[in-house]
């Protein structure tokens, strides 16, 4: 285990610690929240802990149900204790860009049905602005992609359609598409989601503003936690 993995670790650990008894529990997708997702298995296996877990996808409903962890539904439980999430950039507001895993659109559904968005990083994702060194993801519909990556360019992000390895489109859990968009420093990240979503045929942009609470930032000696700073 490289200290990146470690430092992942040690970040979902602490989070999980915050995970109580009864709790409805959002599941994010990606490296880091393997770890925690692993986690809160144990603590159901070894510690009794009663919880009901909700995925953000095809991938975390596999681990959930490998590690034990009881699953329900969005339709059973519209509202969430808490969710645990990964992220590819945070910066100090903790506002997140996410998705490049794939799992944007189920995540910001999940993550923002939560009481307590709780998010685990590395140090590497941090940033002092979002967009420095980091494309947005946003999830198209098929029908639409020619349309959505013309209008895009027309706001001046730069689209490229994700591709697998034998070049055809990645598709989503959802059946849609993804375009990795450049649109390099991020000045006002709400504007830029409300502008990107107004676009038809964009079904979720990885713009994940003013929703997360708390940030375990793991790096190689150390985990920080990071909370959200409220005006008074």
């Amino acid at each position: 285990m490289g200290w990146r993995d470690d430092a992942k670790k040690r970040a979902a650990l602490e989070a999980v610690n915050l995970v109580e008894d009864g709790q409805i529990v959002g599941l994010g997708t990606g490296s880091t929240t393997y770890y925690a997702i692993e986690e809160v298995g144990r603590r159901v296996r070894e510690e009794g802990l009663h919880v009901l877990g909700v995925s953000t996808s095809n991938q975390s409903t596999r681990l959930a149900k490998d590690f034990g962890i009881p699953l329900t539904s969005l339709n059973e439980h519209p509202r969430l204790d808490i969710a645990i999430d990964g992220a590819d950039q945070v910066d100090p507001q903790l506002n997140l860009i996410k998705g490049m895993g794939g799992a944007l659109t189920r995540e910001k559904i999940v993550d923002g049905v939560a009481r307590s968005l709780i998010i685990i990083v590395d140090e590497t994702k941090m940033t002092g602005r979002l967009g420095v060194d980091q494309v947005v993801p946003v999830e198209v519909l098929p029908f639409a992609k020619e349309v959505v990556r013309q209008r895009i360019s027309e706001i001046g992000g730069k689209p490229v359609l994700r591709g697998s390895v034998n070049e055809s489109p990645v598709v989503t859990d959802n059946g849609n598409y993804i375009f990795d968009v450049d649109f390099g420093e991020i000045e006002n990240g709400k504007a830029l989601e409300t502008a990107v979503k107004r676009i038809p045929g964009v079904i979720e942009v990885g713009l994940f503003i003013d929703m997360a609470h708390i940030a375990f930032v793991g790096y190689r000696s150390k985990v920080e936690k990071i909370e959200k700073r409220t005006s008074i």
